[in-house]
């Protein structure tokens, strides 16, 4: 599933309206990547499938805060 590891942002649902006003299904994704992130705390690598708006809050608090507060708990990380 598409899920954003540190906000919590999914997919939404939205329409895609034609031109003659006609209106169909369409997902609205979010925009993730696949990212490593070094831990000071661990010594180590810590890869996490985060969205752009996700990135931005660990560059502002810090991977420790944003893991602590993150909306979706992960076993490990």
């Amino acid at each position: 599933m598409k899920v954003c590891e540190i906000t919590g942002k999914v997919a939404i649902v939205g329409n895609n309206v034609s031109h003659s006003n006609l209106k169909t299904k369409r997902k609205f994704n979010p925009n993730l990547k696949t990212k490593r992130f070094w831990s000071e705390e661990e010594g180590r690598w810590i890869t996490l499938k985060v969205s752009t708006s996700g990135i931005k809050t660990i560059n502002k608090k810090g991977l420790a805060a944003a893991l602590k507060g993150a909306a979706v708990p992960k076993k490990i990380y």
